[in-house]
């Protein structure tokens, strides 16, 4: 019985090893996927604030001083500073930079260690 259950224990890690490149894949995705969920939040609750205080604005004075928009402008910076981040629309890094650096970083460590 105990080398039953030494099998299957090797078999499970061995199906586990298999999967770990997927399931980082998935893990990642996942994330990304609520990094956009919080956002298209973010965005849904300043459109409705946003309007919200364009109404309270022409209903105090109307339309002679759009104070509101000095919100609108202050948090939509935020908002498109955050869209840049999820959506991965870096003009300085872009897409794939951030791996293509740590493989650089790990060809260097390898360059270093054949020598040592």
């Amino acid at each position: 019985m105990t080398n039953l259950k030494k099998k299957d224990q090797m078999e499970y890690l061995e199906i586990k090893e298999t999967r770990n490149i997927n399931d980082g894949k998935y893990l990642r995705a996942k994330e990304r996927i609520a990094e956009m969920k919080k956002f298209y939040g973010k965005l849904l609750s300043y459109a409705v604030f946003i309007a919200f205080l364009a109404a309270l604005n022409y209903y105090t004075n109307g339309w002679n001083y759009m104070w509101f928009l000095w919100v609108a402008f202050g948090w939509g910076i935020g908002l498109v500073f955050k869209a840049v981040k999820v959506f991965g629309m870096n003009p300085f890094f872009g897409r794939g930079w951030e791996e293509r650096k740590i493989k650089e970083f790990m060809e260097e460590d390898e360059q270093q260690n054949r020598w040592n």
